[in-house]
Formats: C-alpha cells, structure tokens, sequence
C-alpha cells in the first residue's frame, strides 16, 4: 500500500487535484481510500456526489466514544473509501489536533485493517506544515510519498518551499520524501518553465502540469470529478495522465530548500516581479 499525502497553498487546487487524480487511479483498478485532513470537509465532495457523510469529529461530537467505522467511512466513486477528519466548532480548538484525533480513531476503527487490499491511501492535507497537526501525515509516518500542488504565483511558490522544509525536518526519522511538484495552471506568464526550474532547485521534477480549463469547474458544479463528469474530455485525460505518472513515480527525493533570495531571483529570471 501506497501511503501519499498531498500539500499546498490554501485554495491551491489540491482537494479537486486528489479527488480527479484518485479516480483516475480507480479507473485503473486500483482500490483507493482518501482522508480528508481539512476543517471544511470538502476532500471527498466530488467522489461522493456532494458533503454527504458526516466527520470523524462531529461524530465524535454527538456519538462520544461509541463509533464504528462505517459511521466514518463512505463508498465513493470507483469504490473510493472516503473519509473525512473535519474541524473543530468556529472559534473553538485546534484544526491540527483535530487530524491527530481522527487519524488516530481510523487507526482504532481498523480502516487500514485490511491494507493488502488497498493500493493507494491519499492524504489531502490543508496548508502548508508550520502547524504540527498538518505535518502528522509525515511526521508519524503515516505518508511516506509527498506531492505538492504550487502554481506559478509567488505565495504558492513560497508555500511549497516551505513544505520542503518540513519534509526535509522529518525525512530522517520516517522515511518520507517527496515525489515531486503538480502544477495547478493559474496561467500565469512563464508558468511551466517557473515551475520546472524551482522543481530541478528543490531536487524534484514537475510530475505533470494540468492545464486550466472550465470544464473543471462545471463538473465540480455538478459535484462530480471531471473524469465522471466528462470522462471524454480532454481534462479528464490530463488527470489520467497525472494518475498513470504517480503510478509509475519511483523518483522519490529529499528537498533542497531555496532561501528567500533563492526564490525571488527564480521569479525574476522568469520575468513575474511582484
């Protein structure tokens, strides 16, 4: 079993880039189980044809200790496990230690219980890893494959680095390393070649670049991936395409984090000066 978690910038893409890449990767054959490490719960919507199963922590919240873990976990589509950690209420708590509590719970419940069955278990992870909570998924080894979704825009670009840093902190101790940057196109000026020069800076590759296209938008209107919504389309075969490139990705690496300096001048020699 392949233990992978995805990372970015907030409002990167990242749910709608696992949720696409993961049914590409059912399409395949493949049995896939994701969990949502974000407070808005939006890590499984378009496999489960909307926000349709309630959180490990809410559950939590109005059953107490008594949970099985078919209250936690839904069949999505392509036969996708989803579950989702959720947050605390508004203003109340850590989100962070929330995903501690509810991939510890999974672990109680016995979701990874049948692991032979499983190819893929994907780890969609909100933010950046300044807060310990959103490292857990590398920092107890619980993904040992890191991806990173980045655009060519500098805060996406900065978080990225910065993700390389944690991975870098925790490499050592749990084996995890980084598979390599997933260009979510904001169509910014030079944007391929930006992110494939900071991916050869950090000692990775870009793994694939998914155009941007409305037709992204209007399957996740109908709560659908795109490869559900529009399995003809040309998008559905960029994600198919990123599916296919994880399957096969054996080039795992340690991170070579870019100072501040490091990271400017790249944005400059690509001509995007803030």
């Amino acid at each position: 079993m392949r233990k992978i978690a995805i990372y970015g910038k907030g409002g990167i893409g990242k749910s709608t880039t696992t949720q696409n890449t993961v049914a590409g990767l059912a399409e395949m054959g493949n049995k896939v189980m994701v969990v949502g490490c974000d407070p808005k719960a939006d890590s499984t919507r378009l496999l489960l044809g909307g926000l349709a199963q309630k959180t490990v922590l809410d559950t939590l919240r109005e059953e107490g200790e008594d949970v099985e873990l078919d209250d936690v976990r839904k069949l999505g589509y392509g036969a996708v496990l989803c579950t989702e950690s959720g947050g605390p209420e508004p203003g109340v708590g850590c989100a962070g230690r929330g995903i501690i509590t509810s991939i510890n719970l999974l672990e109680q419940l016995g979701a990874y219980a049948d692991s032979e069955a499983l190819d893929y278990v994907f780890y969609d992870v909100l933010g950046d890893v300044v807060c310990g909570g959103f490292a857990m998924p590398i920092r107890e080894g619980k993904a040992k494959e890191i991806y990173i979704v980045v655009s060519g825009e500098m805060m996406a670009m900065y978080a990225a680095n910065n993700i390389c840093k944690g991975i870098v902190k925790f490499a050592e101790a749990g084996g995890v390393r980084l598979g390599g940057l997933i260009c979510n196109s904001r169509q910014v000026d030079n944007e391929k070649e930006m992110i494939e020069a900071l991916a050869r800076s950090l000692g990775t590759r870009m793994i694939h670049f998914v155009p941007r296209e409305n037709m992204v938008q209007r399957a996740e209107i109908n709560r659908k991936t795109v490869i559900e919504f529009e399995p003809a389309h040309a998008q559905a075969d960029e994600y198919r395409t990123l599916a296919k490139k994880i399957a096969e990705n054996e080039n795992m690496v340690i991170p070579t984090p870019l100072t501040i300096e490091e990271l400017e001048k790249l944005l400059i020699d690509y001509g995007i000066v803030s």
